[in-house]
């Protein structure tokens, strides 16, 4: 028996600007509830070349001089049973267009894709909820569509309502329920329903902070018990933990396929995500004042590559180039670090005895100032790199937001969240000695 749980050859997804699109989802629904998403040993996603869906399926507008772009080409992979693999990439790469195609809501221009078993999809708010049923209805209805009993979904529906947390309104018609509510009760749904592949878009962006963490240690559960999850977003620390493989898209294409934090590095280090590296090669240019210029800020790892990912256990160092100009005066180099939130974490001024009180004479100077491992919380740090002259305290340079790194914690055991795989609370993340002390009953 192959142990193959999705595989896609060639697919490619075609659309024409300006011509409405043809939804098949409705026909699926119908369809669905006579068997089509019922238990087989493979479901296959074939090409219709003549198929053109409008990528603006709001679009009522025609336009004689439309033309033909390609959200995916020729996109070719494998799943294995019980993976988690990761799907990244800017907007417009074509994610959501091919978790549509392997969730059956359109077709594909040209290729393959072959799923081997029973499909749970959470990708736009609502998808395959009736508007008009209840909540109640709407699970029972999903489960169906999954090709469950309804003995089946009644085993589950206890857990799946204490889930979402919508119990007060599970027998009030979803066209009355929040962005909120929707996308929750949805992922309930699509989680619980025991699918046997789990693929989930970016749709989690809607629920609030709380909610979304309890998303992802869900999904890391259905990991757990050997299901198969396709998981896109934006999200790198989420990607990073729960996905040891990731796919990186970008104009239809898949452009990197390996271990999530190759490949996340990969798509940071495009300019996409982060910025590791600004430059001001012109002097006239540059940021400062009479006495001194910046000309660049760097974020570079132990062995010295400049790095937009940089693992948690290891320690990072944030250089600044800069141009002295009038001789005579202390200066004083000093960054600040934001999460992604623009929350303050930390300060650091340049304490070098080297440098400290004495006067610098003109010249090229570089600072560096080392982040030790495991201190930092995962997530993204934007840096803010400044410099003053002291007495008078006069700022010279202060550039915020210069660059940004992401840290990205790991599932090995060693780093402080050690086997704990869930959400991590706090803006640091230190790895403390501990130290037990054991008596025997006596």
């Amino acid at each position: 028996m192959s142990d193959i749980a999705i595989r896609v050859q060639n697919l490619s997804k075609q659309y024409k600007i300006g011509v409405k699109s043809h939804d098949r989802l409705k026909d699926l629904l119908a369809y669905s509830l006579n068997g089509l998403f019922r238990r087989s040993s493979r479901s296959s996603l074939d090409s219709q070349p003549s198929t053109l869906d409008s990528p603006n399926p709001q679009s009522e507008i025609r336009n004689p001089k439309s033309d033909y772009i390609w959200a995916l080409k020729e996109v070719s992979f494998e799943v294995k049973q019980g993976e988690t693999l990761g799907i990244i990439g800017p907007n417009g790469a074509g994610k959501s267009t091919l978790l549509k195609i392997l969730s059956r809501i359109t077709e594909p221009t040209s290729g393959r894709g072959e799923i081997f078993g029973r499909v749970g999809s959470l990708l736009e708010v609502g998808t395959g909820f009736d508007r008009e049923l209840t909540g109640r209805e709407n699970i029972y209805l999903n489960g169906a569509i999954l090709g469950m009993t309804k003995r089946e979904i009644g085993r589950k529906f206890d857990e799946i309502v204490d889930f979402s947390g919508v119990e007060k309104f599970i027998d009030t018609p979803v066209k009355r329920y929040s962005s909120g509510m929707y996308v929750r009760l949805a992922f309930a749904v699509a989680a619980h329903l025991e699918p046997e592949i789990l693929i989930v878009d970016e749709v989690l962006s809607v629920g609030d902070a709380a909610f979304q963490k309890k998303c992802l240690t869900k999904m890391q559960d259905v990991g757990k018990r050997g299901r198969t999850v396709l998981f896109v977003s934006h999200n790198m620390s989420a990607i990073a933990r729960l996905c040891e493989r990731v796919i990186l898209l970008d104009e239809g294409k898949v452009v990197a396929d390996g271990l999530s934090h190759q490949v996340v590095s990969a798509y940071l280090s495009a300019g996409i995500g982060a910025t590791a590296v600004r430059e001001w090669p012109d002097h006239g240019k540059a940021p400062g004042r009479d006495v001194a210029r910046l000309r660049a800020v760097r974020v570079r790892t132990e062995d010295g590559r400049i790095a937009d990912a940089v693992d948690i256990r290891r320690p990072v160092a944030i250089e600044m180039e800069y141009d002295v100009l009038l001789p005579g005066y202390v200066l004083s180099p000093y960054y600040e670090f934001y999460n992604e939130e623009g929350v303050p974490v930390f300060s650091a001024a340049d304490l070098d005895p080297a440098w400290r009180r004495r006067p610098r004479p003109i010249g090229r100077y570089v600072s560096t100032t080392w982040v030790p491992g495991n201190l930092l919380s995962e997530g993204t740090l934007l840096v803010a790199a400044g410099l003053a002259t002291m007495d008078p305290v006069i700022i010279q340079f202060h550039e915020r937001d210069v660059v940004a790194f992401h840290v990205i914690d790991t599932l090995d055991g060693d780093s402080a969240r050690g086997d704990w795989s869930g959400p991590w609370e706090g803006f640091v993340r230190p790895l403390l000695k501990w130290n037990t002390r054991f008596s025997p009953n006596e």
